[in-house]
């Protein structure tokens, strides 16, 4: 019988060493199966307080006590602590053990075990600690053999799922591997190899509606796989053992323990693999832009990634992450990711990404039937659940990813809608939060983008609008937002004031002192376009 690497009572009492005193049970014959985690002898009263549970405690019932309650305590002291069994060598100290000591230990559950011949204690303990450490070994076996089929398998060219239904097998129950919050990645049954409609029916039943819990169903185990994250303890994933066909024991946790290590270099490898993958589209969809591709050459070249439009159009597409967020998570995941959400369009997309620079370039081919809006409104949401899932745009970030779409073409034009949209989509850093923008819209933020290191710029900001920031830094209430809501509704009052939650005549009142602050008419067209044009520029000048 499996121990939880330990012997169990009854095992112990059939040693030669606890054989040899003619062992007596006298409660609890039904609780032999107990596991002894390692063997205790001792006389002292405060005994009970020394161990932690487990424990096979030799005694002549010297610090037992004398009186009925002090027996009894005694008793209840050792249950409490969780001991595997509690045997009594008589002899001088009792010569039949007391009735208030068989008592409390058949009311405690705890076997209670009598020796009629006195036996060296030194002996029994050294016995039994070498048929548990024997157990140890034994346990370590078996968790070994099922490590050196998970690397056989890995090394002949299975994978995650080959792993899984090796330890699946091992165990006799299902296995998972799901992300660190709880989704599920992998599923294996045993005698099922890779997932089935059995695993995944238990996955929903006993670990679906608890998977954003901590602790997983009662009697599973779960065993984190390392390496997820530029952090030395983060978690890459988790490995679930579900108790189903029968309880899990020691040596599948062992098991699973080993198979996590290999599960993490498995993962490892396809990550890094994945996103040379990804870093190689990036680089050749920038070279393309960059005009280092020739567009008859780019076809051809771009047909061994996989990317096959046919004659349709192609629609440049590129995403600028946010500068705070960039470094951290997954440029893979996020690759992966956006070319799942983009499966259901239909159309042949090539996604790559560019870390150094924050971006995510993408052609996609326009299908006959799909307009240029729909499609970026599909691609645009794709990227955002792309970065989310992948670590690498959060609620909190002070400035949102841009995402910019260029004009559909051919392979021709295809090169410079992918620099247009790039150099756009740094231009529109800090615009503010549209699901996506269009290239074309954002040229004069792209003109005054070039023209951020121009001392010319940063001086007119300051003619046009330096007196109202300086007002705003040491007076309330605030005039910029004023006037940002009236440009933004082209001079129109009654939406700047609904926009800003004003009535008309305190708007009116702001606007005039905003004209005194500037010394400017702000009925007048060239004023207001020369203060929109300052905001805008206002943005990129040092």
């Amino acid at each position: 019988m499996e121990t939880e690497g330990g012997i169990t009572v009854r095992r112990a009492l059939e040693l030669p060493g606890l054989r040899g005193g003619l062992p007596e049970v006298l409660t609890c014959a039904d609780r032999l199966d107990r596991t002894v985690r390692w063997v205790h002898a001792g006389e002292a009263p405060n005994i009970p307080a020394l161990l932690e549970g487990g424990e096979l405690l030799l005694t002549t019932g010297l610090g037992i006590g004398s009186r009925p309650a002090e027996q009894r305590a005694f008793v209840r002291r050792l249950a409490d602590r969780g001991i595997a069994a509690l045997v009594v060598e008589l002899g001088p100290r009792f010569g039949r053990l007391p009735s208030a000591i068989v008592e409390a230990a058949r009311a405690a559950g705890l076997p209670l075990v009598q020796l009629h011949r006195e036996v060296p204690f030194v002996a029994v303990t050294e016995e039994i600690h070498t048929e548990i450490v024997n157990g140890h070994y034994a346990l370590l076996r078996r968790a070994e053999e099922v490590h050196r089929r998970c690397t056989q398998a890995v090394l002949g060219g299975g994978g995650v799922p080959q792993v899984l239904g090796i330890l699946a097998d091992f165990a006799g129950n299902p296995v998972f591997l799901e992300t660190p919050d709880g989704r599920l990645l992998f599923a294996a049954g045993p005698g099922t190899g890779p997932a089935g409609a059995g695993p995944l029916q238990v996955w929903e039943g006993l670990r679906g509606a608890r998977a954003a819990r901590a602790a997983p169903p009662a009697g599973a185990v779960l065993v984190e796989v390392p390496g997820g994250g530029p952090g030395t303890g983060s978690v890459r994933a988790r490995l679930v053992l579900l108790a189903v066909s029968g309880s899990l024991l020691t040596v599948h946790r062992m098991a699973a323990e080993r198979a996590a290590g290999i599960l993490a270099v498995v993962l490892m490898q396809a990550r890094q693999e994945e996103e040379l993958a990804a870093r190689g589209r990036g680089d050749f969809l920038t070279d393309l832009a960059e005009g280092r591709i020739a567009p008859g050459d780019a076809p051809a070249q771009a047909g061994v990634l996989g990317f096959r439009p046919g004659g349709d159009p192609l629609l440049p597409v590129v995403m600028r992450l946010a500068p705070e967020s960039a470094p951290s998570g997954s440029w893979a995941l996020l690759a992966r990711a956006v070319a799942e959400e983009l499966a259901g369009v239909g159309a042949p997309v090539l996604v790559g990404v560019r870390p150094v620079e924050g971006r995510v370039p993408l052609l996609l081919a326009l299908r006959p039937g799909t307009t240029r809006t729909a499609l970026a409104d599909r691609v645009a949401a794709a990227l955002r659940a792309g970065a989310d899932r992948a670590g690498l745009e959060r609620p909190g970030d002070r400035t949102p990813s841009a995402v910019v779409v260029g004009d559909a073409g051919g392979w021709e034009a295809a090169g410079a809608g992918l620099r247009h949209a790039a150099e756009a989509a740094t231009a529109a850093h800090g615009l503010g939060d549209r699901p996506w923008w269009d290239a074309r819209r954002l040229d004069i933020d792209l003109l005054l983008w070039r023209l951020r290191d121009q001392p010319d710029l940063a001086s007119f900001v300051e003619r046009s609008v330096g007196p109202l920031l300086a007002h705003d830094r040491t007076a309330r209430p605030a005039l910029l937002p004023t006037l940002e809501a009236y440009l933004a509704h082209a001079g129109r009052k009654a939406e700047a004031a609904r926009e800003l939650h004003l009535n008309r005549q305190t708007l009116y009142n702001r606007l005039a002192r905003i004209g005194e602050l500037l010394g400017t008419d702000l009925d007048d067209p060239q004023s207001v376009l020369a203060l929109s044009l300052a905001l805008r520029a206002r943005r990129h000048a040092g």
